[in-house]
């Protein structure tokens, strides 16, 4: 089969525009043209009225629009619509290899256009120096003034290389019906420079009186300047998407099916079941089960774990993970949309893109805050010209508003702490799946942990080794032997058990399971029966001194079976579902936030005591069956309680759902993804912590951003109306509230979770 063929049938096929909309459909479009919040407002509003839509969400930061259809809609119509106010929309075609070409055109869109803009600042800003400096030089006292024509030719090259952009973008505005903050700049700074243009040629051949040709000059280098920061801010914030997206390699060693030959073929070549070779330092091509050899595993990036995980034959291996030491011969198990890896980007990228209530408000509010604004600009000209002032100071007041007022801040501040929080949390292997899920992980007041497989490793291991002529050793290799053909989870904790001790093992002669009391094998011409007490008694076996023993290991939370050999009783082995060793200061750390926590099982009462005994636990919840736990989630919920859920995604998805938050715990499955609000990729207790952490912090950003947004017009608005900044500090304060946004969100990328 060609690659072309392989390419066409694979699952990660970039689809086209057409192939993409189905009956219903959820389609993405990236969007180009945006500068402001006003302008995303303004798309999502034109996209929410089409026929056919069912809602439609613009994501300003990562420019993007996420559309509900009712199906009667193609993404050329929705295209076409959003060409038709002025900015310019295409599908986002699905798969690795169309994320992979998408993130490099952005990322050398994002470097042309910051070569672009670096020069021209460069430019703006030496263009700019000898009018500062003039006017500085005169407020100081030393009558040296540039020639107002030398003034003018400076200032309308910057006018005209700088400001062409607002032009374009406020026609383009005004033509669709709207207004944004090209729209205030291009006023402003027209105003500013038209003004001074009509005074240097009225006063020719003489000099004029006060020119605005360093205010519409400055105001433009500083908008430029605040834009470049902005640009270079915004893009870290997305980095855990494209770090995400540039795992995958791009190509594999899949073995022919001789098993001998090699061919290097492109990742998207291959299919379910092919076999892999990975070499020491290699990515894994694709989600996988071990088949041969052994290794260390670099997961980092995508579970958070820092330390290399050690991985044998049979088990599952995720893509882009980096092998250590070991060759390894995987098979494919999953590609491309159904891979794991996939699976968190699709996760990160909805919670980024997801908007809270508040950012909804904003938007509502951004869509009228335009126009609020040019009729508080024209209210500021007509109270200054009719209360007899000069025509500069008017002029002054009414470019200060009308720069001042731009709203970038405000769309900015709740994305980009979304964006930089759910990115943080995501290199940590903590996926937030949503703005809801985010927006209820920082209210949690209970955290409710299933115990099996939470607090507990899930796996039984063996404890203690009772025999009663002393011979352990002999007693474990019997038992570990008999038990070589057991699947159940018990029998395989006494072969592990003995093979950490080197024990040789010979495999039985026979083998016979008995539901719900144990095995009967024959090994050297012997019986051995492993089992519980029923076992023994029907067996004829006497059970007077397992019995005591038995009785003192339950008390512990421990499970016993006793071994027969030949009609005897020679012992009893107990095992043990321990604690993970992170589990005692993950129940701190919560302790500490000020959270009450739960352990529910459905253990006995007596077990569940003895492995709660000695934890910072706050309360116990025993005998619970599986379908009780959701009513127990219920029950607390309807106490009044702020109920987190912790368990495995999926035996424990009605507890999860019931929650006010599910957490699910380890899998990393793409059905724990899909149903809880956090999905914590590794299985550590303490990460629980960590997730609501990082939800505080984040749901904190937003708020100082919105303060630090709404602060700056509500301040600067009033004093520039009153004459009290210059158009040219009017500029400088409004790039600064888009910079300082930003960057107070970007400040959340530091943040680094205590779990190691």
């Amino acid at each position: 089969m060609s690659e072309a063929l392989a390419k066409a049938d694979h699952p990660d096929a970039a689809s086209t525009g057409a192939e993409a909309v189905s009956s219903p459909a959820i389609l993405q479009f990236d969007i180009g043209g945006m500068t402001c919040a006003a302008c995303s407002a303004r798309i999502e509003k034109v996209l929410t009225r089409m026929p056919g839509v069912v809602r439609a969400n613009v994501n300003l930061p990562l420019e993007t629009a996420t559309v509900e259809t009712d199906g009667t809609l193609d993404a050329g119509a929705i295209e076409e619509k959003v060409a038709a106010t002025g900015y310019s929309a295409a599908i986002r075609e699905s798969g690795f290899a169309a994320e992979a070409r998408r993130q490099e055109e952005a990322d050398a869109r994002a470097a042309r256009v910051m070569r672009r803009d670096g020069g021209l600042l460069v430019l703006s800003a030496l263009l700019s120096a000898p009018m500062v400096a003039s006017m500085a030089s005169m407020a100081a006292g030393y009558p040296f003034m540039i020639p107002g024509w030398t003034q003018a030719i400076l200032a309308t090259i910057v006018q005209i290389l700088v400001g062409s952009r607002f032009y374009i973008g406020a026609f383009k505005a005004v033509r669709s019906g709207s207004a944004n903050m090209d729209v205030l700049v291009a006023l402003g700074t027209s105003a500013a420079w038209g003004y001074s243009m009509v005074l240097t040629a009225l006063a020719w051949p003489g000099e004029p009186g006060h020119l605005y040709f360093e205010a519409s000059a400055v105001i433009l280098t500083l908008i430029l300047f605040g834009k470049l920061l902005e640009a270079r801010a915004k893009r870290s914030t997305t980095a855990a998407v494209r770090a995400l997206s540039a795992l995958r390699p791009e190509e594999a060693n899949r073995i022919g099916a001789d098993g001998e030959t090699i061919e290097t073929v492109s990742v998207e070549a291959l299919f379910p079941g092919d076999r892999v070779l990975v070499r020491p330092g290699e990515r894994v091509p694709a989600d996988g089960r071990i088949i041969e050899g052994s290794s260390e595993l670099d997961e980092a990036l995508v579970t958070g774990e820092s330390v290399p995980v050690a991985k044998h034959a049979g088990d599952d291996v995720t893509g882009g993970t980096i092998n250590g030491s070991g060759g390894l011969t995987v098979e494919v198990t999953a590609l491309g949309s159904d891979s794991k890896l996939a699976a968190i980007i699709r996760l990160v990228e909805s919670a980024q893109a997801a908007k809270a209530p508040v950012q909804k408000l904003v938007d509502r509010v951004s869509a009228v805050f335009v126009p609020v604004i040019l009729a508080i600009a024209a209210i500021t000209f007509a109270a200054w010209w009719f209360s007899g002032a000069s025509l500069d100071a008017t002029i002054g007041a009414t470019v200060a508003v009308l720069v001042i007022a731009c709203p970038c801040a405000l769309g900015l501040a709740t994305p980009t702490a979304l964006v930089a929080g759910t990115g943080a949390a995501a290199r940590a292997g903590i996926l937030i799946r949503d703005i809801e899920a985010l927006e209820v992980a920082h209210t949690v007041d209970t955290v409710i942990f299933d115990k099996t497989g939470t607090l507990t490793v899930g796996e039984p291991r063996l404890t203690d080794i009772r025999s009663f002529d002393k011979n352990e050793e002999r007693m474990l290799r019997i038992a570990a032997s008999a038990q070589l053909p057991s699947e159940h989870p018990l029998g395989k904790a006494v072969v592990e058990a003995a093979r950490e001790r080197g024990l040789s093992l010979s495999r039985p002669t026979s083998f016979r399971g008995v539901p719900g009391q144990g095995i009967v094998a024959e090994i050297a011409g012997e019986t051995v029966l492993i089992g519980n007490s029923r076992m023994m008694e029907e067996n004829g076996i006497d059970t007077f001194l397992s019995r005591q023993i038995s009785r003192e290991l339950e008390g512990q939370a421990k499970t016993c079976s006793t071994i027969a050999i030949a009609g005897r009783a020679v012992g009893v082995l107990a095992m043990a579902d321990m604690l993970r060793a992170e589990t005692p200061a993950a129940l701190d750390r919560l302790k500490a936030l000020g959270i009450d926590t739960v352990m529910l099982t459905g253990d006995t009462e007596a077990v569940a005591r003895a492995i709660a005994s000695g934890l910072p636990i706050g309360d116990v919840i025993a005998g619970v069956p599986p379908e009780g736990k959701a009513e127990t989630v219920a029950r607390l919920t309807k106490e009044g309680r702020h109920v987190a859920m912790v368990g495995d995604g999926v035996n424990d998805a009605p507890a999860l759902a019931a929650a006010h938050i599910g957490v699910a715990m380890g899998s990393g499955s793409a059905v724990a993804m899909e149903t809880a609000g956090i999905t914590l990729m590794r299985p550590r207790p303490d990460l629980v912590a960590d997730a609501l952490v990082v939800s505080r912090a984040t749901v904190r950003k937003i708020r100082q951003n919105l303060f630090w947004a709404f602060i700056y017009n509500v301040i600067g608005v009033p004093l520039a109306a009153f004459g009290l900044l210059t158009p040219a500090i009017a500029g400088a304060a409004m790039a600064l509230s888009s910079v300082s946004v930003v960057s107070n969100a970007a400040l959340l990328r530091r943040w680094k979770p205590k779990a190691k």
